[in-house]
């Protein structure tokens, strides 16, 4: 499914106020928001051949899969900034369909432990199965709720003007940076003891991508209470981000060119002033934002004389995160046939996380550390219409990238026998994992294909593979400089590296550039406004098959503050 425009039919060079390289979240939203609230003509380089980044859907003959979007939380909660943003962006016109009383189920073996909407309903089942730590799990919830809470100022900091910045910065960031400069696991081993617990209630790491031991408690507090409400799944697939945001784009006089891969940054001086493509075509404008992420925008698009004035942490900012494979299966069978629930199921061997991936870093045949296995066709209500008597599943399992190094310079598809047999023998067992969890989808699997890290590095430029930017250990968090305007005048960045992972972390990125290329909180006239678009497909839905949650009216507030509260991990 190709979204947005195809580069070798553009012809338009000139009269652009502002280049976005990358049509992830990040750049979609900075892009609107820079056309609709600054009318600027915004011209958008998509170097693969739809738009949307992680956000994208891919088909096979019958078939369609999302790629990045699983579940986004508090876009189903009455009076969700999230959702309000959301509603301004795609000007009502993005309907989201509600997961329901549970969003996530934990395996451990043959226990489960399903997560319930609401954080009393999670603490009663927390609690029904770990009495003896009932003040653990409330000192629990009292730390996640302080880190969230202090979390607004931290990234509200960003788009600071570097003067403001500087006289204020340091007390803005420090209230949050508590908690991100300690890592998961030592906040939650001084709450709770029992080391089941703790494997639970860190059993959401490959959200983020960093074990409890490697990870800041910023981002597991940030990623957690996301999902406190439930969750909800974007009715029309995920591509319906992207297709819904565009038109505002458009409508300013700008475009989104896929196939469109930017080769560098133009600089005049010391100022950003447009970018040269691979075919060396040159697009100019008043400023350029990227959303390529801090690595590939330094290190492969910034000119070299630059990086040696800009310093090493530009260079080689941080480590970057961790990479996935994924199994994508197509099923004969609908999903209401074949039982498959709407709840996303993490599969563990044990509660010992870091031990866990420890083990199958060193030994791919070992067990897996995480299986992540959702049903998207069971969360949207329109699949069903577009694919009739069809359903689809996710696999994925989190892998170091090191594994894939040998054949990273390999051609997509022809990266010989030993890669695909490597890939093959991963996805049998992926798919061994599924058949015990969801046995009712044996002998009805249709098409089965294997992405690995090096998809993401041909189709994303993500160099390592890497699903979540940089790594979200208390080092990023501390790094200051990683902000919207960087030191290149006329360059901002956008999307997950300036704020957080997932489609809500990128969005709130995007929300920031677009504020500090125009000097302006933005937020106050977003939430002002209301959106409301009727449901044209409403007719064709079957009512069984979903609850449509309905644009909600928003009201203003004066700060970023609940934006960067609401905005977190969806993967």
């Amino acid at each position: 499914m190709s979204i947005g425009t195809p580069y070798k039919h553009f012809a338009a060079l000139a009269g652009y106020d502002v280049v976005v390289i990358g049509s992830g979240i990040g750049g979609l939203v900075t892009a609107a928001l820079l056309a609709e609230h600054g009318r600027l003509r915004v011209l958008v380089l998509e170097r693969h051949y739809t738009a949307g980044g992680f956000t994208h859907t891919f088909r096979r003959p019958g078939f369609e899969w999302d790629v990045g979007v699983h579940y986004i939380g508090k876009v189903n909660e009455q009076g969700s900034v999230l959702r309000a943003v959301f509603d301004h962006l795609t000007s009502g016109e993005l309907e989201w369909a509600d997961m329901g009383d549970g969003y996530d189920t934990i395996a451990f073996g043959d226990e489960r432990y399903p997560l319930p909407r609401g954080k009393a309903a999670l603490r009663h089942m927390l609690v029904s199965r770990f009495p003896a730590e009932a003040q653990g799990i409330d000192r629990y919830f009292a730390c996640v709720e302080a880190a969230v809470h202090r979390s607004s100022l931290f990234f509200g900091e960003k788009a600071l003007p570097s003067f403001l910045s500087r006289a204020f910065g340091p007390a803005l960031r420090y209230p949050f940076l508590r908690y991100a400069r300690r890592s998961t696991a030592d906040v939650i081993s001084e709450c709770v003891g029992d080391p089941r617990l703790r494997g639970v209630l860190t059993a959401q790491w490959g959200n983020y991508g960093l074990t409890p031991s490697q990870s800041s408690f910023g981002i597991h507090a940030l990623v957690a209470d996301h999902y406190f409400g439930g969750a909800a799944y974007p009715v029309g697939g995920a591509s319906r981000i992207a297709e819904t945001i565009i038109p505002k784009i458009e409508r300013h006089g700008g475009a989104v060119l896929t196939r469109a891969e930017a080769q560098s940054i133009l600089l005049e001086g010391t100022r950003a002033i447009g970018v040269r493509m691979a075919d060396g075509r040159e697009f100019r404008a008043e400023c350029v934002v990227s959303d390529a992420g801090v690595a590939a925008t330094f290190g492969a698009l910034m000119p070299q004389h630059v990086l040696v004035e800009l310093g090493a942490r530009w260079a080689a900012p941080a480590a970057p995160s961790i990479a996935h494979v994924c199994l994508y299966l197509g099923i004969r069978g609908t999903a209401a046939e074949l039982g498959l629930p709407k709840t996303n199921l993490w599969v563990y061997g044990g509660y010992d996380h870091d031990g866990n991936f420890a083990r199958f870093r060193e030994d791919p045949a070992s067990s897996f550390p995480v299986v992540f296995i959702s049903f998207p066709s069971s969360k949207d209500p329109d699949f069903e219409r577009r694919h009739p008597g069809l359903a689809t599943v996710d696999i994925i399992t989190l892998v170091p990238y090191e594994w894939f190094r040998p054949w990273e310079n390999g051609r997509w598809q022809k990266r010989g026998a030993e890669y695909e047999a490597f890939k093959a023998r991963l996805a049998e067992r992926l798919l061994q994992t599924a058949f015990r969890e969801v046995p009712s989808i044996q002998g009805k699997i249709h098409h089965a294909e294997l992405s690995t890290p090096l998809s993401t590095r041909h189709f994303a430029g993500h160099a390592h593979g890497e699903i979540y930017g940089l790594a979200h250990s208390p080092a990023r968090f501390d790094a200051r400089w990683l902000r919207a305007k960087t030191p290149v005048n006329g360059l901002f960045l956008c999307g997950a590296d300036i704020c957080c992972c997932g489609v809500a972390g990128a969005l709130a990125g995007g929300v920031l550039s677009a504020c500090a290329v125009l000097g302006k909180n933005l937020l106050p006239e977003i939430l002002s406004r209301r959106h409301v678009a009727p449901d044209r497909r409403k007719a064709d839905r079957p009512a069984s098959q979903g609850v449509v949650v309905p644009p909600q009216p928003s009201r203003p507030v004066a700060s970023a503050a609940r934006l960067f509260r609401a905005s977190s991990q969806a993967r």
